[in-house]
């Protein structure tokens, strides 16, 4: 058996050449496996922001398309009422709560400053009035209401938010509160933001829709939603606007376009009318410039790997969720993809058992690899056909 014997092929499987007009080949070599990809900068990115914090990354593909200072600690204002909001739907969800649950207001909660659903001392209101009151409307107030109707207090509520951050893989933030009010303990970066604010449109997608509401009237007040973009006819369907004099003015921000989901945290803008326009700006930037294509769906074959002493001579391989790649239009031309894999591979083989990679590179795209697994279990050969396949090998070596 020789793992360093190279086959090159111009067509394999549902020919992705053929499905996005590429240059692709095969290469099956001695290798090791590589862990699976995380975002990383797309490096044509050529693109600059006034805000101080910023990321903008390609949810379809996970891909970062611009970030700056994103792994900087900052205030995130008002748009730490993602989390709270994360927490009240998490709860709803596992059946702690009701969206007609009634939740009653304390004098702490009525007394709470800065934006205000106006909520009354004393008085219950529901669930659902609370998550208006505070996503639209973005209350201080209601957060406060959902935080001790949910932890008994809000220092409570804010220990278990950074307890469930570290939890959610958020590694740099930490909460003193549920609303963002202004603390030098309480903080987060862009990066967090944008992985809170995925998870939440992931996780809860019946929820999100409160993102996108664009006015809430209660206690005979009307008032709109604070974020800029859901006016602007660019497919934005949410998150969360921020500002405080330590944080500047924030936003993080999402749109789905032509089956392409883009998220957005800017930070420490100079004031509402740049916060409006600079998030506009990058997210057109991310829309215009890029694309993602889709190379193979989940379960789809790729090729036929030879099989090393097992009941059949290869294995069909795929890839275990469906695979998209975005980069830059002006890459697309140069992108290749190469099947890495140990040729033959050794039976026996399980469904879902990693069996190589795919490795997509292109001019100016920093790379990416993606597991490649088998598609079917392949028992080990029995004694005769062991013996059939070790005979072959010493008349005709490996044949691949």
């Amino acid at each position: 058996m020789n793992a360093d014997v190279v086959r090159l092929c111009a067509v394999f499987g549902r020919s992705v050449a053929a499905s996005i007009g590429m240059a692709a080949g095969i290469a099956m070599a001695g290798a090791t496996i590589g862990a699976g990809f995380t975002a990383v900068p797309v490096q044509a990115a050529t693109i600059d922001t006034i805000a101080k914090q910023a990321i903008l990354v390609d949810l379809t593909s996970n891909t970062v398309l611009f970030e700056k200072n994103a792994d900087e600690r900052m205030a995130p204002s008002s748009m730490s009422k993602i989390m709270t909001a994360y927490l009240v739907f998490e709860a709803i969800k596992g059946g702690r709560l009701t969206l007609e649950s009634t939740l009653p207001v304390s004098e702490r909660a009525w007394r709470m400053q800065g934006s205000k659903m106006f909520v009354e001392l004393h008085n219950n209101i529901k669930v659902d009035d609370l998550l208006k009151g505070m996503i639209v409307q973005s209350g201080n107030d209601a957060c406060i209401v959902l935080a001790e109707g949910l932890a008994g207090s809000e220092q409570a509520f804010a220990e278990q938010a950074t307890k469930r951050a570290r939890e959610l893989g958020l590694k740099n933030s930490n909460f003193t509160n549920a609303t963002g009010w202004p603390d030098p303990n309480h903080y987060m970066t862009a990066r967090d933001l944008a992985l809170l604010a995925e998870r939440l449109i992931k996780d809860f997608p019946e929820f999100y829709k409160y993102d996108s509401i664009r006015e809430f009237k209660y206690h005979g007040i009307t008032q709109g939603n604070r974020n800029p973009l859901l006016y602007r006819n660019m497919n934005v369907d949410g998150l969360k606007t921020g500002h405080t004099d330590a944080g500047g003015y924030g936003l993080t921000a999402s749109g789905e376009r032509d089956g392409r989901r883009l998220l957005l945290v800017v930070n420490g803008l100079p004031s509402m009318q740049s916060r409006a326009d600079e998030s506009a700006r990058l997210i057109e930037w991310g829309f215009r410039e890029f694309a993602s294509y889709t190379l193979y769906k989940d379960g789809e074959t790729i090729e036929q790997v030879p099989v090393w002493l097992g009941e059949q001579e290869t294995v069909p391989v795929t890839v275990p969720q469906n695979t998209s790649v975005t980069m830059a239009r002006a890459d697309r031309p140069g992108m290749k993809v190469s099947l890495v894999s140990s040729a033959p591979v050794a039976a026996p083989i399980k469904k879902g058992d990693t069996v190589g990679k795919l490795v997509i590179t292109a001019p100016g795209f920093p790379g990416k690899e993606v597991p490649v697994v088998a598609a079917q279990d392949v028992p080990k050969a029995g004694f005769v056909g062991r013996a059939f396949a070790a005979a072959k090998y010493l008349v005709f070596g490996n044949s691949l």
